[in-house]
């Protein structure tokens, strides 16, 4: 493979960095205290998942999140945060890659119809995807460091 500057593999820990750090800005402009004490990122998915017109959505969201909202809240936010987090460090790479991947087809597939979302989610995801078939860990990564996934 021939790269300009960097090599593939620094080039994928580069998509794999810039990758975390969507995450992480995700999780940063999120309005926590909002999430946590009043309920609005939930009820926001609620009420999004309340109109889908899929009912394997809407009975979904209401079997799974709707009972636990605080717990989805607290489990939403933090995922996003560790996502990031694993993802800029290169620790247990494949980990927040497949977890990363499944969160966006989830987001994707409840905001379906929400075009300003589905870019973001679609791209996330297709990098997850790219990311760990081309095993983004193998430099600049905490893995590649301690050994982890030759």
């Amino acid at each position: 493979m021939q790269t300009i500057w960097l090599s593939g593999a620094e080039w994928l820990a580069v998509l794999r960095i810039g990758l975390g750090l969507w995450w992480l800005e995700s999780w940063r402009h999120k309005d926590k205290k909002g999430w946590f004490e009043r309920g609005t990122g939930i009820a926001w998915a609620a009420d999004v998942a309340g109109r889908h017109r899929w009912g394997v959505v809407r009975t979904g969201f209401r079997r799974v999140v709707e009972p636990r909202p605080k717990a989805m809240a607290y489990l939403v936010v933090y995922a996003e945060l560790a996502l990031g987090l694993g993802l800029v460090t290169g620790f247990l790479t494949p980990v927040p890659l497949v977890a990363g991947l499944l969160l966006n087809l989830l987001y994707l597939v409840l905001m379906i119809h929400d075009w300003a979302e589905q870019g973001q989610n679609a791209m996330m995801a297709l990098i997850s995807l790219v990311a760990l078939f081309a095993m983004a860990w193998q430099t600049w990564s905490l893995d590649s460091a301690l050994g982890l996934f030759p």
